[in-house]
């Protein structure tokens, strides 16, 4: 008999990698912004399911940070992970790389934390798994993500 999977938070790491066409591009030959946020989404969305084995929507992108731009040509790499589990929602963090095809060279271009909602087979906010913590980063993460869900809670609605 084997013991039930452990859900820790790399239980729901995902990996992605796109290469930048013109098509995805504004006319500075950066890529545009809210392509990232799309490949972000996606990114996100398979580390949730991975988590909780069930549909999800996303219901917040509460932090976004374009830290550099992402020209033409270079290789995007995302990768996400759940940061914290709650009733009926999961914070997942993603980090995005530009690589140089030609050099190598990596660098980080963007973060964004993302909150997702669980739904059963009637389109309603399902229970999920709880998430189990190996290290005190782990742990650390889940309280800061604690107090990110209490501020977006007490916000809702503000815009």
């Amino acid at each position: 008999m084997t013991e039930p999977t452990r859900l820790v938070p790399s239980s729901s790491r995902t990996a992605m990698t796109e290469l930048v066409l013109p098509e995805d591009t504004n006319t500075h030959g950066d890529m545009l912004g809210g392509r990232v946020l799309a490949l972000a989404d996606k990114c996100a969305g398979i580390a949730a399911m991975r988590h909780c084995r069930m549909p999800v929507v996303t219901v917040s992108m509460d932090r976004i940070d374009f830290l550099h731009p992402i020209r033409q040509g270079m290789i995007v790499m995302l990768s996400a992970e759940l940061t914290a589990a709650f009733r009926t929602s999961m914070e997942v963090v993603v980090a995005v790389e530009a690589e140089d095809p030609r050099t190598g060279e990596r660098t980080q271009t963007c973060r964004a934390l993302v909150t997702l909602v669980a739904l059963n087979d009637s389109g309603r906010p399902a229970p999920i798994p709880p998430l189990e913590f190996d290290t005190d980063e782990e742990r650390a993460r889940a309280e800061r993500a604690v107090a990110r869900r209490a501020q977006r809670l007490a916000t809702r609605g503000e815009l």
